[in-house]
């Protein structure tokens, strides 16, 4: 019988990706040492494993060992290669043979993780997205998402992607650390680039994207989502080209994250405040009908830490608009997860977890019930559509700029406990 785990250290970001090891007198068996004693032991002759083997069988026939695994005997089967020359591009797997037209959106993804899995792919095939190649680390991933979405490659090597003339569109889905890199890496191979939230962690990232960004023709989304739910729509509609000064207020019931995974720390993940709160800047600005001028933030606690995840933020808009959002891990899951309330020439518009959207005092307005939907679907279908048909970005650079600078100002405000104007 052997352990039903690997030891301490699994799953712990610090252990297994950073090297910080568990000091010796605290903690003898970790996940690396309980490796070591096993190999070790092998090595030695103390433990006999070749003894256990009682078949060995093929690779190709590899099915006859899962097919009899309920009623063969055999204590370890070891399955045997031919030894056959592998393929000089060892790293691509060939997934179909699917032909695309010239003139359609030829994609390219880097990263297969549960967002891609979940919520990316499904969108993409709804809106008819002709995707080539996928990229991810290992590449087990990859290839199981290519096969079930349709792709003609998998990849472990992202520059695959990049240097292939047939695609001219990269999508970004990877951890928010290699953002900004991939980004103009992609813009300056001359793709198209959508990447997921954040654009980058800090100023010399963001720098580094926008230099790519005026020395390419290409375009570059982010994907605040947000924006493009059917609730927001209406909300924007309804306020009209010229809403004014108005007072937005967006609280988000995050739920809280344990402290050791790698989205709170500020080198990898930026944060939750930079890595997801930014959804909502987008949302002021987007509703406000203008960029953001300078922001103020208070955290939970005498001493809160620059990647708290308890967080209250005020804003001041272009146009005269106040803004609060409030990003709280400290709620309760039976209450609502995102809320958007928006007050306007004594009008009232309200947004309950992009579900239920009512208008209070506004003539005309219909009440709007959907399933959940922040804006997925309706994003990738107009960008697949802009990119066959032309037209501007989804988001204007500038505003993706604002956003990305005030998200930056929001964690210098709370170290330096000031307000902090956005350059």
């Amino acid at each position: 019988q052997v352990s039903c785990s690997y030891g301490p250290g699994r799953y712990d970001e610090d252990y297994e990706n950073k090297g910080q090891d568990y000091p010796l007198p605290f903690v003898r068996w970790t996940e690396k040492r309980n490796f070591q004693a096993i190999l070790e032991s092998i090595s030695a002759g103390i433990i006999d494993v070749k003894s256990l083997i009682s078949e060995i069988v093929d690779f190709e026939n590899y099915s006859q060992v899962y097919d009899n695994i309920g009623s063969s005997r055999s204590i370890a089967s070891i399955l045997t290669y031919s030894g056959a020359e592998t393929p000089a591009n060892k790293n691509i797997v060939q997934i179909s043979d699917n032909a695309f037209s010239g003139k359609a959106a030829v994609l390219g993804i880097i990263g297969a993780g549960n967002f891609t899995k979940m919520t990316m792919l499904p969108a993409l095939k709804k809106a008819n997205a002709n995707l080539h190649t996928i990229a991810s680390a290992g590449g087990v991933t990859g290839t199981a998402l290519a096969r079930k979405f349709g792709f003609i490659h998998s990849t472990t090597d992202h520059s695959t992607i990049l240097g292939n003339p047939d695609i001219n569109t990269v999508l970004i889905t990877t951890r928010h650390n290699s953002h900004s890199s991939l980004a103009v890496e992609a813009l300056n191979a001359g793709k198209h680039v959508f990447i997921e939230k954040p654009l980058a962690l800090n100023d010399d990232q963001l720098d580094s994207v926008v230099k790519a960004y005026r020395n390419s023709n290409s375009s570059l989304t982010v994907g605040f989502n947000r924006r493009f739910s059917p609730h927001i729509k209406a909300i924007k509609k309804a306020l009209g080209n010229d809403p004014g000064p108005s007072n937005i207020i967006a609280t988000m019931n995050a739920g809280m994250i344990p402290k050791n995974v790698w989205v709170h720390d500020l080198n990898v993940g930026g944060g939750r405040i930079i890595g997801e709160a930014c959804h909502f800047l987008d949302l002021v600005v987007y509703l406000g009908g203008a960029k953001i001028k300078s922001i103020c933030m208070n955290a939970l606690g005498g001493n809160p830490e620059e990647n708290t995840d308890n967080a209250t933020m005020n804003m001041k808009l272009e146009n005269g608009t106040n803004a609060v959002i409030n990003y709280f891990s400290n709620g309760s899951k039976a209450y609502s997860k995102e809320r958007i309330e928006v007050y306007s020439r004594e009008r009232v518009f309200v947004c309950d977890n992009f579900i239920t959207t009512r208008g209070y005092g506004v003539k005309g307005f219909k009440n709007l019930k959907t399933r959940l939907d922040k804006g997925h679907k309706k994003q990738f279908s107009e960008y697949i559509s802009r990119i066959k048909n032309g037209g501007n970005p989804l988001i204007p650079f500038d505003e993706i700029i604002n956003v990305t600078k005030t998200s930056f100002a929001a964690i210098q405000s709370l170290r330096e406990n000031k307000w902090v104007d956005i350059g």
